[in-house]
């Protein structure tokens, strides 16, 4: 099973537009993978939090069968935990998630 976890922590707009959340949007429509979990760790979690556009996108993301989750400290630190909750977005331990998609059969992209 081909699987992808996307790591996305960059803070830039531009980088959540055109890289993570359009490749995310269709990755698994077009087959590319059989599982994708898209990881929101660090500056990302607040821009989501603050970005309207984006939290389309990211509904978007999800509507199309990716999971999704986000660094429970980082989302704490920023105070949007449960505004990202609510989109579908569940806190985790985010290096505990990475580290078993490393050292399993997971490929890992980071933006």
């Amino acid at each position: 099973m081909d699987k992808l976890l996307i790591v996305w922590s960059s803070g830039e707009i531009e980088v959540a537009k055109k890289l993570v959340l359009l490749y995310g949007s269709v990755a698994l429509p077009r087959g590319y993978w059989d599982e994708i979990h898209l990881m929101i760790w660090g500056p990302s979690a607040k821009l989501l939090a603050e970005n309207a556009e984006l939290q389309e996108m990211v509904a978007k993301v999800i509507g199309s069968g990716v999971k999704a989750s986000v660094c429970v400290v980082c989302s704490e630190d920023y105070g949007v935990t449960e505004q990202l909750r609510a989109m579908g977005i569940e806190p985790v331990h985010t290096g505990e998630l990475l580290t078993q998609a490393l050292k399993s059969d997971w490929k890992v992209v980071t933006f």
